[in-house]
């Protein structure tokens, strides 16, 4: 049986204060704990164990090769529709581009050490709340497009490791395994 892995950004600390607040405000809804939110770049359902290190080093080429980008939260959504709102999100405003080429590169990986990316289609989002059971969410749609985040520059990507009902009220904990460098700057961002 091999790992559960995902690699992911993860917004630096500003931004996660920024959107806590926010959120903060607008009770109603179970939101996710911030230290659970990134943009999941790859999701692989078991990585095995001897070959965690040559993913990692696949990642590090991988990344090296990448642009850092420059983006911001912004804009909500929810899967699989407003009208049956399992998961609330907010998208990405800057740096897609890039980052859909950064998740194509981190599946790729994934698949030449055995762990098969799963087969959705990458679509750049943070989750703020899972839903359960599933709600009408167009109110709750209408504050999170309300919302725009401190931009910030994607500098690295991290590999995690997911840990099912282990973290805090039964929820996943994560927990990084390496972080690499995107290796070059990327048009808006600070050099």
């Amino acid at each position: 049986m091999g790992q559960r892995m995902f690699v992911a950004v993860v917004p630096p600390d500003s931004v996660r204060e920024d959107l806590e607040a926010f959120l903060d405000a607008r009770p109603g809804l179970r939101w996710s704990h911030p230290h659970q939110w990134h943009v999941t770049l790859a999701f692989f359902a078991s990585v095995p164990e001897h070959r965690i290190d040559e993913l990692g080093d696949r990642l590090a080429t991988k990344a090296s090769k990448r642009h850092t980008v420059t983006t911001a939260l912004a804009g909500g959504g929810a899967f699989p529709n407003p009208a049956r709102a399992s998961v609330l999100w907010l998208g990405l405003d800057g740096g897609t581009e890039e980052l859909t080429h950064l998740a194509a590169s981190a599946r790729a990986a994934g698949a030449k050490v055995g762990a098969p990316p799963d087969g959705t289609r990458f679509s750049p989002h943070l989750t703020v709340a899972r839903l359960r059971p599933p709600i009408e969410a167009t109110k709750w749609l209408r504050v999170l497009d309300s919302y725009r985040g401190p931009a910030w520059e994607v500098a690295e990507i991290e590999l995690l490791a997911s840990f099912l009902g282990e973290g805090p009220g039964g929820r996943p904990r994560y927990e990084t395994v390496a972080r690499f460098r995107l290796g070059r700057v990327g048009e808006g961002a600070a050099p």
